[in-house]
């Protein structure tokens, strides 16, 4: 038997150490936090793209009686799939908000938004930078691969 170690670089920031673009692209998900439609859970989610070409577009989690919503997350690769078909996306930045503040600690993707925004990362043929927003820490990683390490991108 041998055994493998799997690690992820993350870098931890402060927002006033974010270059302009990722103070922006933090911006629009903290307002996209605003669009969430959360009855049950409460815990609404934002979430924003810069794709390739410069436009940034949010998303926020919708969620109904059957459980059968979306995350922010998806809500924004896919509204990018369907009306920038075809372009890249360059960074995702996620951060959520609940009980009247933005979480403490930087909230990650749930598997399944893992796994679509990889999809995506693919087909842009270059790594999308993943910017995990906490009230008072930044993380920031370098590919959505580094959030799925054992995923399968043969497609």
């Amino acid at each position: 038997m041998t055994e493998k170690n799997i690690t992820t670089k993350v870098q931890v920031l402060a927002y006033n150490e974010l270059n302009q673009e990722d103070k922006n692209l933090v911006d629009l998900a903290k307002e996209a936090t605003k669009s969430s439609y959360t009855p049950y859970s409460h815990f609404n989610v934002g979430a924003a793209l810069l794709l390739d070409n410069g436009v940034m577009i949010k998303g926020a989690n919708q969620e109904n009686a059957a459980f059968a919503g979306i995350c922010a997350e998806r809500s924004a690769c896919y509204n990018a799939g369907a009306n920038y078909p075809g372009v890249g996306i360059k960074k995702v930045a996620i951060t959520a908000f609940q009980n009247g503040d933005f979480v403490k600690e930087p909230c990650a993707p749930c598997g399944v938004c893992r796994q679509a925004l990889l999809e995506f990362e693919v087909q842009a043929g270059h790594p999308m930078e993943v910017i995990l927003i906490g009230r008072d820490t930044i993380y920031r990683l370098e590919s959505i691969k580094s959030t799925l390490p054992l995923s399968f991108t043969e497609f």
